[in-house]
């Protein structure tokens, strides 16, 4: 009995926090409308390129409907990024952009197994989930590029800002995503923090 004392003393202490349960939801918003936004720009100024590339199966995804499917890509980027940095339709708009991750997931990123960055030493591309030839040659293109930036180039400087990495394209960043838009489809905008709160204070009451 004591220690069921103790767990519901705990846990109401705990509750007293759920006044700020919305900083998670916003903070989700903030993170994801920016990269939304941003994807939905690069494909609006390059919208032939990005066709082109949705349709062709010999070099691209070889999709039905390329520009039907990239202007839907468009619109629940740029509209439901600008939606969810004020809260706006949240859950609404986060089911086209769960979509457009899925698509990224099954269509782009899959075969490059998880890793967004190829990293030999993780146990996600060692065979043990996804065995993945491309980043376990890594370490090998890494040591070339660098001998060559050595000797033909200043390494100290190209370097000054980070260390060179060799991009894998993995799961890993489009899995990350759909995770937080699916929170955000439960969760709503926040309790405070988005225009979905009041509204539904106003109208739903």
């Amino acid at each position: 009995m004591k220690m069921l004392g103790l767990y519901r003393y705990l846990h109401n202490y705990l509750d007293k926090t759920l006044f700020l349960e919305g900083i998670a939801p916003l903070l989700f918003r903030l993170y994801l409308a920016p990269i939304m936004v941003q994807a939905g720009y690069n494909k609006l100024c390059a919208f032939e390129n990005t066709v082109d590339w949705f349709g062709n199966a010999e070099y691209g995804l070889g999709l039905p409907y390329p520009m039907l499917m990239v202007s839907f890509a468009i619109a629940a980027e740029l509209i439901g990024g600008l939606l969810l940095v004020i809260g706006l339709a949240t859950r609404w708009v986060s089911i086209p952009l769960m979509l457009t991750m899925v698509v990224a997931i099954f269509t782009v990123h899959w075969p490059n197994g998880w890793a967004a960055i190829a990293d030999s030493s993780s146990w996600l591309s060692d065979g043990t989930l996804w065995l993945n030839e491309a980043v376990m040659s890594s370490p090998e293109k890494l040591t070339v590029a660098k001998n060559i930036l050595t000797e033909h180039g200043n390494y100290a400087w190209l370097t000054s800002s980070g260390k060179f990495v060799v991009l894998n394209g993995g799961i890993e960043f489009a899995v990350t995503y759909f995770i937080m838009l699916l929170s955000l489809f439960f969760t709503g905008g926040g309790k405070f923090t988005s225009v979905d709160y009041f509204l539904a204070q106003k109208l739903l009451k």
